[in-house]
C-alpha cells in the first residue's frame, strides 16, 4: 500500500501541475482538441508509477472541476467534466493507473514503458469517446470517426515521447536518490 507522505504528496502535487501546465499546449479541432493532457499523464505514469500517477490526475481532475482553469484551452469548471471532452479527462486517471501498474510488474524500460503508454492511450481514448458519444448524441461510429480516429497517430507519438522522457528522467530519479527503485527499474 502506498503510503500517505509528504514526498508523495509532493509528486503528485507537481504531476497534477505538470498536466495543467501541457494541457495549455492545444491544437484546436472540430469537437475534441489535441493538447499535451495525455503527453502529461504518460510521463506521470512512467515516472511516478500507478498509485500516484492515479492520485495526480484525480487532482488534476478535482482543481479543474472547482473552476481552476487547468483544462486544455484554459477551462474549468464542472461542466468540462460533464461536457462531450470530459470522458478523456476522467480516463486520465484509469490511464495513469493502467500504466504505471503494468511497469510496476514488468519492467520500468523504453520498450514496456511504449507497451504501458499506448494501451493508457487506449484507456484514455475508449473513455473519451464513449462519453462523447452520449454527451453529443452519436452513432458509436460517429463517436470513432470523431473521438478516436484524428487522435490515433498523435497518440502514438505521444506515447512514445512520454515513454523516452519517463524512462529518462525516471532513471535520473532513481540514481539521485529523490525517487525510490523499484525492484524491476533496469537501465
Amino acid at each position: 500500500m502506498q503510503q500517505i507522505t509528504l514526498r508523495n504528496i509532493m509528486l503528485a502535487s507537481i504531476f497534477t501541475a505538470i498536466t495543467a501546465i501541457l494541457a495549455q499546449i492545444e491544437i484546436p479541432l472540430p469537437l475534441v482538441p489535441i493538447s499535451g493532457q495525455t503527453l502529461a499523464v504518460g510521463i506521470t505514469a512512467t515516472i511516478i508509477g500507478s498509485k500516484l500517477g492515479a492520485t495526480a490526475m484525480i487532482g488534476y481532475a478535482m482543481i479543474g472541476a472547482i473552476g481552476i482553469p487547468v483544462f486544455a484551452g484554459f477551462r474549468g469548471g464542472l461542466q468540462v467534466i460533464v461536457g462531450p471532452t470530459g470522458g478523456y479527462i476522467i480516463g486520465f486517471i484509469f490511464a495513469a493507473y493502467v500504466t504505471g501498474k503494468i511497469l510496476e510488474l514488468t519492467k520500468f524500460n523504453l520498450r514496456m514503458a511504449i507497451i504501458a503508454n499506448i494501451v493508457g492511450m487506449f484507456i484514455t481514448l475508449l473513455f473519451g469517446m464513449t462519453q462523447l458519444k452520449f454527451i453529443v448524441d452519436l452513432t458509436w461510429s460517429e463517436a470513432l470517426a470523431s473521438g478516436v480516429y484524428p487522435f490515433l497517430i498523435v497518440g502514438f507519438i505521444k506515447a512514445f515521447l512520454a515513454s523516452w522522457i519517463g524512462i529518462v528522467v525516471r532513471q535520473r530519479l532513481v540514481h539521485a536518490k529523490l525517487l525510490k527503485q523499484s525492484k524491476t527499474v533496469t537501465p
